[in-house]
């Protein structure tokens, strides 16, 4: 018994025709609009007021209401660090982290850790006066860590 799939479908065969060229029309004026888009993105390719503005707008919109300006603020610390201590202690000292405002500075030996210790009340004024927005409570300045399971003769354990 193989019925016509329209009597399966409880289909009236008599609209069954339009109700196809419906379809077929719709979907080809979705295809034409998809084209003119196409067409007109091309067009408008690196020209002023294209998407890196909006992009740029928005990423921006995105750092001022998501919270992210403390982050950004430290990436940009990292990043220009010699700008902020100079460059020959930036050779010897890393910005380590940053959590509920204290500003963690890892240095390479004792040596550095004390110069830079020194340093902690000229670091806040730079660092406040060039990015504002990364609010520091506290700077801390820490030398090079141990390893937990390198400790010498009467420290423990040696692997």
């Amino acid at each position: 018994m193989n019925k016509p799939i329209a009597q399966m479908l409880k289909l009236d065969p008599r609209k069954l025709p339009a109700q196809v060229f419906q379809r077929y029309a719709a979907r080809a004026g979705i295809m034409r609009d998809r084209q003119e888009r196409e067409e007109k993105a091309w067009e408008s390719f690196g020209k002023p007021g294209r998407d890196p503005n909006t992009l740029g707008s928005l990423v921006s919109l995105l750092a001022k209401n998501g919270n992210w300006t403390p982050h950004l603020k430290l990436a940009q610390l990292r990043n220009h660090w010699d700008q902020v201590v100079g460059p020959q202690i930036a050779q010897h000292s890393v910005v380590s982290s940053f959590k509920d405002g204290i500003l963690v500075i890892q240095t390479e030996s004792p040596a550095w850790t004390t110069t830079l210790t020194y340093m902690i009340p000229q670091l806040t004024d730079t660092i406040r006066e060039r990015l504002d927005g990364l609010n520091i409570s506290q700077i801390r300045v820490t030398g090079p860590q141990a390893h937990p399971f390198a400790r010498g003769r009467h420290g423990g354990y040696r692997r």
